[in-house]
């Protein structure tokens, strides 16, 4: 297979990207992070030029552009350190919707998405007693007449105060009355503008990074939410799944780069002892390893993100993207800080504050144990190790 990073659109795109982030500086990203804050502005800016609808289709009014594609939008995001994590969900979990929705769904919430009168930014999986082990969720959806009573309680559901829609995950058929944990799981994407009966909890965090924990008490839902077929919920969800470890890879690639950039630099122009303390190699090396981890995460992101858009499986690809992107980027971000000094613990100079954010995918959307753990057991054959 090969791999062309260096597309007219990807270029464009990077273009586009890096021009929005200009009207963007350091000083907005550090004033949101203060503040806890949304960053509404942003996310307009960069919903009024297409990014956020770059999955739908052009019949719908997308740009009609691959998951690659896509990634270099939020890839970009963060190499010029702002933080795609407030938009990021619009992209991965139009998956299951694109290739499991009905006709119906799609000219119903598309044209929307695309346009930016809709926003879906809520993926709600996880729950407090599964985390990992999807197929144990306890929230269900029990089909009476026309619609679906979801009752539960979901965790680490993150925009749900600035989404209108959220993709849904709940068990429809009881976990002792089917064949295999992961059948009678299904998905459903609904509208949690006026839904009664749903309490949203936020949750305080080491970041800026707005998530909550979500009650379902009796909450009505119409049929016509379900996507696909009732009990594949889980086959489905798996594309979104992907979708999400590869485009969360890319913000790591995003954030490994801007931190090598950014100790680089500083190695450069910091001089102790009458000289730049790059020229000494307890500082230059670890940051010369740092690049080559990230441009070798960055060829494992490509392959998976063709794999994707080629409707190839890509389980394994996506994962090991996921892995080595984030591994690199927590590298980079701690030599950036180390590098830095005392300076680097000041909000002034925002490593800190990008430390803190990309320490995040060390344990999200997956664990780093977890995929090592799917790679021994479904790539190199070995025995469960859970």
């Amino acid at each position: 297979m090969s791999i062309d990073t260096t597309t007219d659109i990807r270029n464009d795109l990077r273009s586009l990207v890096n021009q929005i982030c200009t009207d963007f500086p350091d000083e907005y990203w550090r004033q949101m992070d203060e503040e806890k804050a949304y960053p509404e502005a942003f996310v307009d800016t960069l919903t009024t030029t297409g990014c956020l609808g770059a999955l739908v289709p052009e019949e719908y009014g997308g740009l009609g552009l691959g998951l690659g594609d896509a990634s270099v939008i939020l890839e970009t995001i963060n190499r010029n350190g702002g933080n795609a994590g407030p938009v990021h969900a619009q992209l991965y979990t139009m998956a299951a919707l694109l290739r499991h929705g009905s006709d119906e769904q799609r000219a119903k919430y598309l044209p929307g998405i695309a346009s930016g009168e809709l926003r879906l930014q809520a993926f709600g999986v996880t729950e407090p007693t599964a985390g990992t082990d999807t197929t144990s969720l306890r929230t269900t959806a029990v089909r009476d007449g026309d619609e679906y009573l979801v009752n539960g309680q979901k965790v680490f559901i993150s925009r749900v105060q600035h989404s209108d829609l959220m993709i849904l995950l709940a068990r429809t058929t009881p976990l002792d009355q089917v064949e295999k944990k992961s059948r009678g799981l299904s998905l459903f994407i609904i509208d949690i503008r006026e839904l009664e009966g749903l309490t949203v909890n936020p949750l305080k965090t080491m970041v800026n990074h707005e998530t909550n924990e979500l009650f379902f008490n009796d909450v009505r839902i119409p049929a016509s939410a379900l996507i696909g077929e009732e009990g594949h919920g889980f086959r489905y969800v798996l594309d979104g799944m992907n979708a999400e470890r590869i485009l969360i890879a890319s913000e790591c690639i995003g954030d490994g780069r801007w931190f090598v950039d950014r100790a680089s630099k500083y190695a450069e122009e910091r001089e102790v002892f009458g000289r730049p303390i790059g020229a000494n190699q307890g500082i230059q090396f670890p940051i010369a390893r740092n690049y080559i981890d990230v441009e070798a995460a960055d060829l494992m992101r490509w392959k998976a993100a063709d794999l994707f858009d080629a409707g190839q499986p890509c389980g394994a690809e996506a994962n090991m993207a996921k892995y080595l992107a984030a591994d690199a980027s927590w590298k980079a971000a701690d030599t950036a800080l180390q590098t830095h000094g005392g300076y680097g613990m000041t909000t002034e100079y925002d490593i800190e504050r990008k430390f803190r954010e990309t320490r995040l995918y060390q344990v999200a959307p997956i664990s780093t144990n977890m995929i090592l753990s799917f790679v021994g057991q479904h790539v190199l054959g070995m025995p469960r190790s859970f």
